[in-house]
């Protein structure tokens, strides 16, 4: 068994450390500072009073560890297509990709069947490159529950969340899909394999798409966005659009939006990803999170002008860093 992390920041970083400290055989793809300090000093992953370091395998030559069993791409949605050169050259006819990423994925109507089954989503994926460097019958999809931050290269602050959701893009419960879950379990983590995994995408992403935008908008923990009443309708509207969309596609949701606020009120004086990459002066990822989800209100004919006022706002603030 061969596993590489490509992507060793928050989330990457902390599945990595994990586990290795497991005993699991696992690499990490990482760049510049994070990577030197991994090299030098190990990845050092801080969790709920605990401190640990671990030595593991880093570089930033992806070519340089050949064919992987498993790929898990832990980059940001909007920074896969420069990322998918080198995820590529660790493809073997049997690897299996998870993305652990936020948002609408570009292997989204892999298998969804009629009436978009096999078409791109343009928004993260504008020229099919995706589509052809990392083909979908690779993916397992994932959706991802934790909290994790990178306060100095090679290190790890591990927040909140153990929590992971797999399933195939097709719904069947297959035997690779029970070894992902497996080795994540071996980490630790809290896992959950469902046949619905489109549903699981949406509910997550149904809390990204609201309370990450507008934190960047407003610099505001997540305790803060959630306590305002204005802003807590706001939010509630970005989602019940984005809501209509998925519905239009087959999408279930077993929750409503104030309940799924609640829940994102459990992460207290939360920096969301997106107001945490603003702050370290790096792209946001807008596509995946607003600009996936009005390209699909389109297809189906639903109208999202508060999703697309809220992108353009977005998307200016972040070309202002």
């Amino acid at each position: 068994m061969k596993i590489t992390v490509f992507g060793a920041g928050a989330v990457g970083g902390l599945l990595a450390a994990r586990m290795a400290l497991a005993g699991l055989p696992v690499a990490v793809v990482a760049r510049g500072p994070h990577l030197a300090a991994i090299r030098e000093r190990g990845l050092r992953l801080r969790a709920r009073g605990s401190d640990r370091t671990v030595r593991i395998e880093a570089t930033d030559r992806p070519e340089e560890l050949g064919r992987q069993d498993l790929v898990i791409v832990a980059t940001k949605g909007h920074a896969l297509p420069g990322a998918a050169p080198g995820i590529a050259r660790l493809l073997g006819p049997d690897t299996v990709l998870v993305p652990a990423q936020n948002g609408i994925p570009w292997w989204y109507f892999h298998r969804a069947g009629p009436p978009f089954d096999g078409e791109a989503v343009r928004a993260v994926d504008p020229d099919g490159t995706l589509l052809a460097l990392l083909p979908p019958p690779h993916v397992v999809g994932c959706v991802v529950y934790v909290g994790a931050a990178v306060p100095a290269p090679g290190v790890i602050d591990h927040s909140s969340g153990e929590r992971f959701v797999f399933g195939e893009p097709d719904g069947t419960m297959s035997d690779r899909l029970e070894r992902v879950a497996t080795i994540f379990r071996k980490a630790g983590f809290e896992v959950e394999t469902t046949p619905r995994i489109r549903d699981a995408i949406w509910l997550k992403l149904w809390g990204n798409l609201s309370v990450n935008p507008v934190s960047v908008l407003t610099q505001a923990t997540t305790d803060r966005l959630l306590a305002d009443p204005d802003v807590r309708r706001l939010l509630r509207l970005l989602m019940e659009e984005a809501a209509q969309v998925a519905s239009a596609l087959g999408v279930r949701f077993e929750t409503t939006a104030e309940e799924r606020l609640r829940l994102a009120e459990q992460l207290g004086a939360f920096k969301t990803s997106m107001l945490q990459d603003l702050e370290a002066g790096r792209s946001l990822e807008t596509a995946p999170l607003l600009g996936a989800v009005a390209e699909l209100g389109r297809k189906v004919g639903v109208a999202t002008p508060t999703l697309d006022t809220i992108e353009a706002l977005v998307r200016l603030r972040g070309a202002a860093q």
